[in-house]
């Protein structure tokens, strides 16, 4: 089977999210333990992501992250027990 520098590119980035996704469950897991409530830990957790990606990349491009975000959200992706529409 051939494999292309996508694959390869889409592997990494695939492997790299799910790092990144266990490395914040723990942080969060630990704050829960120190008593922070969850609102504070998801609004720093916003600031934090915004302030960086907005050092990094253009008001354009965090503009459409946040669009598609917001598009996520009315969809019922994030919500456990919301029917999605």
């Amino acid at each position: 089977m051939f494999v292309t520098v996508a694959d390869l590119r889409e592997k990494i980035e695939e492997d790299m999210r799910m790092t990144s996704t266990a490395y914040q469950n723990e942080a969060w897991a630990e704050a829960v333990r120190e008593g922070i409530e969850p609102e504070i830990m998801a609004e720093c957790a916003f600031t934090t992501a915004l302030r960086e990606l907005a050092r990094i990349r253009d008001e354009a491009a965090l503009l459409a992250m946040l669009e598609d975000l917001r598009a996520r959200v009315l969809s019922g992706e994030f919500a456990a027990d919301r029917t999605r529409h």
